[in-house]
């Protein structure tokens, strides 16, 4: 099963506070966090986009300005993180710079998954900076998070993340190397789970059970982040990330739990566009268009000739021809006052017309769903 992190394409990794935080001296763990850039370069080496969300800001933020263990007050939590944010960023950038990788700091917020149109920012954002070999480090902006608005934990939020970057897996480090029938700590025979198919009510109701091993350690959230990745075509793994070199051991048939997706992660994007988003707009597209559409090409002003509704951009709108044959639905780069200004004009001309560099295509073909039988011509 190990093959399913072998052979993904793009890898979201989940790091947890307590993994990059030694407890016991109040610093840094920099053997582990040396060793999972390790494990970074090993992935990179053999063409894999990497994708880390980690926690450690507000720790890393405790011990450096002295606060101890003792539960802080929400902006104490919001001071902490500011200043352990650059602490956890310059940790990162140093331990993957010395093994030739660039770096890169992004804070994300619950409305920035919610909202479409910051959604598609930070989803083009991310997008940008793996096609430029980065290494993207994402953590919830806990400076300005308050408990109505935050996760509560990073799991959900690597689970957010996955769908947004199109990731083909998911892998959460963990204090436990995954899901156990009942805590092997109780004495109760407790037996590893090597693969959920299916979240069945079964599962869930031992991640209830207060005194499973599911219930420790946040498992509960764990399954909760499977279920999401699941719906967008990644696989989810939970292991250990307590021995050096976690994603190596993983690799090489450590134990662990997988989580398996059914469908590619563009083709479960795919059936969301065409299935639950509700379109709000159309574009009327000429037959140069049509043609390009068929050949699998993204949907350019150029070859628009019209506008109906009002969306904005990062809503679905539908597609037809001249005829009002709907030919497929996609999520637009433009709201409907903008692609109004540049419809059939080259995509050369939209810096001008606009007054900023904008995206090239009206629909690009990865937010794109063209009708069953089109693209067969």
């Amino acid at each position: 099963m190990s093959h399913r992190f072998r052979n993904a394409r793009r890898v979201v990794i989940k790091i947890g506070s307590a993994l990059l935080n030694d407890t016991k001296n109040l610093r840094l763990n920099r053997t582990w966090l040396e060793a999972l850039a390790d494990d970074v370069e090993m992935c990179r080496a053999r063409g894999q986009d990497v994708v880390i969300v980690s926690s450690g800001a507000i720790a890393m933020g405790r011990n450096a300005l002295g606060l101890g263990t003792a539960r802080l007050k929400l902006e104490e939590s919001q001071a902490a993180a500011a200043v352990g944010q650059i602490a956890l960023a310059h940790a990162y950038s140093r331990a993957l710079q010395e093994r030739g990788m660039e770096t890169a700091q992004v804070l994300l917020t619950l409305d920035d998954t919610e909202d479409r149109r910051r959604y598609i920012n930070a989803r083009n954002t991310l997008t940008c900076l793996l096609k430029m070999g980065v290494v993207p480090v994402i953590n919830e902006n806990d400076t300005v998070a308050t408990t109505e608005i935050r996760y509560g934990d990073n799991d959900r939020l690597a689970a957010r993340v996955t769908g947004m970057v199109s990731a083909d897996c998911l892998v959460l480090l963990s204090d436990v190397d995954g899901v156990y029938t009942s805590d092997p700590a109780l004495g109760q025979g407790g037996k590893l789970i090597p693969e959920i198919r299916e979240l069945t009510p079964e599962i869930w109701a031992m991640a209830r059970d207060s005194g499973s091993s599911l219930s420790r350690g946040g498992m509960r959230t764990k399954l909760e982040a499977a279920r999401m990745a699941q719906s967008t075509g990644a696989h989810m793994v939970i292991t250990s990330g307590k021995i050096l070199r976690p994603l190596k051991n993983l690799q090489e048939g450590g134990r662990c739990t997988w989580v398996p997706a059914d469908e590619a992660p563009m083709a479960a994007r795919k059936k969301w566009i065409s299935g639950s988003l509700k379109p709000v707009g159309v574009l009327i597209v000429d037959a140069g268009a049509v043609r390009a559409l068929q050949s699998g090409k993204s949907l350019l002003p150029a070859g628009i000739s019209g506008v109906k509704g009002k969306f904005e951009k990062g809503d679905a709108v539908r597609v037809e021809d001249q005829t009002g044959l709907e030919l497929g639905r996609g999520i637009v780069s433009y709201g409907h006052e903008e692609a109004a200004r540049i419809i059939g004009r080259n995509s050369a001309d939209i810096a001008q017309i606009l007054g900023y560099d904008g995206r090239t295509e009206m629909i690009h073909r990865d937010d794109l769903v063209v009708s069953k039988g089109l693209s067969d011509g």
